[in-house]
């Protein structure tokens, strides 16, 4: 179905193409995963876990786990029959986000823990500002996880070729189909225009962001290695 709807004119090396890199996605979430189990069961079994260390180690299995059935469950959606759709075939956008963010948290989480045993804590006063950048900090971080989920409801719908000017989409700055779907919540998710102006002002908001907390973290005494990260993260925003 999908071969006579979408690429009927797909030639065998093109359809190769693709087979092999679904295929080495696929197999290369299979080594991540082994990544993560075959050492946590050797450490555990040698008894060089601690208690809540080990509370960590099965969320980050159970995250790898659950990341790779998130997957599967993404991909079956391509791969089902519409009978009273028009719409050509592809993956849900709800469930593609849904494995982005799954994989967003877990490579976080994973970076987190990392850098937790290697790199010793601060011992830092708790002035005001240092609590009101922290606060500053996961705001932005909540900011830049939902741009990027809503990159993946771009990707999801295809909604990147909608319009292809910037700042404006196409003469307007508003779009006049940004609200054509009813009820209105539905163009959120969607309606291909209002997911890529979502995420475009979501893009802007969250650079600015980024750059107010750098500009902010400024103000404050800080040890050089949060200096370094501050300013690494505004590099890799404005590279974004």
């Amino acid at each position: 179905t999908v071969f006579n709807s979408l690429n009927h004119d797909m030639t065998l090396t093109e359809f190769k193409f693709i087979w092999y890199m679904e295929y080495s996605h696929r197999m290369w979430g299979r080594v991540v995963g082994l990544a993560y189990i075959l050492p946590a069961a050797y450490f555990w079994r040698k008894g060089w876990l601690s208690r809540p260390m080990k509370g960590c180690v099965l969320a980050l299995c159970g995250l790898v786990c659950f990341q790779g059935l998130l997957g599967w469950y993404m991909v079956k959606s391509g791969l089902e029959e519409k009978p009273d759709s028009y719409d050509i075939p592809r993956v849900s956008q709800y469930r593609l986000a849904a494995h982005l963010g799954s994989a967003l948290v877990l490579y976080s989480a994973s970076l987190w823990m990392g850098l937790s045993l290697l790199l010793p804590r601060h011992k830092l006063p708790e002035t005001h500002q240092l609590l009101r950048l922290r606060q500053f900090a996961h705001g932005t971080t909540a900011l830049i996880f939902l741009t990027a989920l809503s990159g993946a409801f771009v990707a999801g719908l295809d909604a990147g070729l909608v319009y292809n000017s910037f700042p404006k989409m196409g003469e307007r700055w508003i779009p006049d189909d940004l609200l054509a779907f009813s009820p209105v919540l539905r163009n959120i998710f969607e309606n291909p225009t209002t997911v890529q102006f979502d995420h475009r002002i979501l893009g802007i908001t969250s650079v600015t962001a980024v750059t107010a907390l750098y500009l902010f973290s400024r103000k404050i005494p800080l040890p050089r290695r949060t200096r370094m990260a501050v300013t690494s993260l505004l590099a890799v925003a404005c590279i974004q």
